[in-house]
Formats: structure tokens, C-alpha cells, sequence
């Protein structure tokens, strides 16, 4: 996968959840079945204020041809992806989450792949 596409479907689905977040917080988290409080709805809406910055940054920066650039992007996406894949697990397996926290592994997963991928062959200028 190319990297300005890889960039470009991470910015689509941080921006998407990170709208969902801010604005529907407890919509979001009843989905994955978590009940809410205050604590958790504003700590649901920080989540989203990141992965607003989070899909702002890797829209603005998927046209950067600098190798180097590219691999500190793709590195930092690589080691958050797994974090993220750890921490779905975790809430999905302690039943925290619903079933439907299988579709945040899956996510989480499927990114750190292509991530992966651009990690470990030869950086090209996309």
C-alpha cells in the first residue's frame, strides 16, 4: 500500500470516531456497550479532541514526499497502531467492551499491518 493512501484512510476514520466522540459521546460508547457517567462522556470527548488532531495530522501530511518524514510518520502510526490493538484486546476480552470492541481490534490491526508493511521495506517517495 502507498503511503498517501495508507495516511489518507487513517485521517478518514480517526476524523469519522473523533467527530462521533466529541459530539455523540455517549451514542459511541452504548454502542460498545460501556455505560457512561460525566467521567467517562468528557474523557470519551478528549479521546475524540485526539483523534481529531490525529486525523488532521496524517490528512495534512499524506503528500510529504521526504523519506525521512515518511518513516517518523509511519514509525510513531506503527507503535500507537499496536498500542491500540493491546489496549481494544484488553477492554474487549474483560468484557469492558461489547462484542462490538472487536471491530476496534480489527481496526487498530489492519492499520498497524499497513503500517507494518511501509515500516519494513524501502521508503519511496508516494
Amino acid at each position: 500500500m502507498k503511503f498517501q493512501t495508507l495516511l489518507t484512510i487513517n485521517a478518514v476514520v480517526a476524523l469519522v470516531y473523533g467527530i462521533a466522540f466529541v459530539l455523540v459521546p455517549s451514542t459511541v460508547l452504548s454502542i460498545y456497550g460501556i455505560t457512561t457517567g460525566p467521567g467517562e462522556l468528557i474523557m470519551s470527548q478528549f479521546f475524540g479532541v485526539a483523534l481529531i488532531a490525529l486525523g488532521l495530522l496524517t490528512w495534512l501530511i499524506r503528500a510529504v514526499t521526504d523519506a525521512s518524514a515518511q518513516r517518523a510518520v509511519v514509525l510513531s502510526a506503527l507503535i500507537a497502531d499496536i498500542i491500540g490493538v493491546i489496549v481494544a484486546l484488553m477492554g474487549t476480552l474483560s468484557g469492558v467492551m461489547n462484542s462490538v470492541g472487536w471491530t476496534s481490534v480489527a481496526i487498530y490491526f489492519l492499520l498497524a499491518l499497513g503500517f507494518a508493511s511501509l515500516q519494513f521495506r524501502k521508503p519511496t517517495a508516494s
